[in-house]
C-alpha cells in the first residue's frame, strides 16, 4: 500500500474480529515500533505484549468490569486478538543525556526537559504501530488506561521504572465497525491549523 493511502486508511478501530491475527504480522508492527525517533537515541520505550484469548484477558479483567465487556462498546474491543502496551521509561533519558556526549550532568532535571521526551518518543513508537497495522491490512485503536494503572502493572510485572502511555489493540475490523461520533465533528481546516510564516 501506497504511504499515503496509508495515512488516508488509518482510523481508530473500536470493534474487532474473533480471529487470529496472520502470522509476522505483529512482529512486523513491533519492530517498525522500535524504529521510532528518539531524543539522544534514548529509545527508552518497551512494550508488554499480550497475544491471543488467555493473555488479552489477564488486561482486559484487570482495567475493566464485567458490564463494561459485555456491553456493547467493550464487546468489539475484547475480541482483539493482541493488546500492546506501550510503556515509556523516563530514567533512560535522565542516564543517557548524563553522558559525556550530552554533558548535562550538572544541569536541573526541569530545565532540561521542558517536554517529556519519553512519553512523546513512546508515542512516535505507537503511531508507528497505528500505521504498521493499516498497512497490513489490519485494525488498531489506541486508548488510554484510566483506572486500575497499579493493578496492571502488577499483573504483567512491569518494572516501576516503566510507565503505560496507553494501550494499543490491534486485530481484524469487525464489519459492523462504528465510526467514531467524534468524527462528526470533522477535520480541522487547514487554515486553523497551518501557519505559515508565524501565527
Amino acid at each position: 500500500m501506497e504511504f499515503q493511502e496509508v495515512v488516508r486508511r488509518r482510523k481508530m478501530v473500536r470493534s474487532f474480529q474473533d480471529r487470529a491475527l496472520p502470522d509476522g504480522a505483529l512482529d512486523r508492527v513491533l519492530a517498525n515500533a522500535q524504529r521510532a525517533p528518539s531524543a539522544g537515541f534514548s529509545q527508552g520505550w518497551a512494550f508488554v505484549v499480550l497475544e491471543g484469548r488467555t493473555q488479552t484477558a489477564r488486561f482486559w479483567d484487570t482495567i475493566s468490569d464485567p458490564a463494561w465487556r459485555a456491553g456493547t462498546r467493550g464487546a468489539g474491543m475484547v475480541r482483539a486478538p493482541a493488546i500492546v502496551v506501550p510503556l515509556a521509561h523516563k530514567q533512560a533519558y535522565l542516564d543517557r543525556y548524563r553522558q559525556p556526549d550530552k554533558a548535562y550532568a550538572h544541569r536541573q532535571e526541569v530545565a532540561d526537559w521542558p517536554v517529556p521526551y519519553w512519553d512523546v518518543d513512546t508515542g512516535f513508537a505507537v503511531l508507528l504501530m497505528l500505521l504498521t497495522a493499516t498497512d497490513l491490512g489490519l485494525g488498531a485503536v489506541f486508548f488510554g488506561i484510566p483506572q486500575h494503572e497499579e493493578e496492571l502493572l502488577v499483573e504483567l510485572g512491569i518494572p516501576p521504572a516503566y510507565r503505560p502511555i496507553g494501550a494499543v489493540a490491534i486485530g481484524w475490523a469487525a464489519p459492523d465497525d462504528p465510526p467514531s461520533a467524534s468524527l462528526q465533528r470533522g477535520w480541522r481546516p487547514p487554515d486553523e491549523v497551518v501557519h505559515r510564516s508565524g501565527w
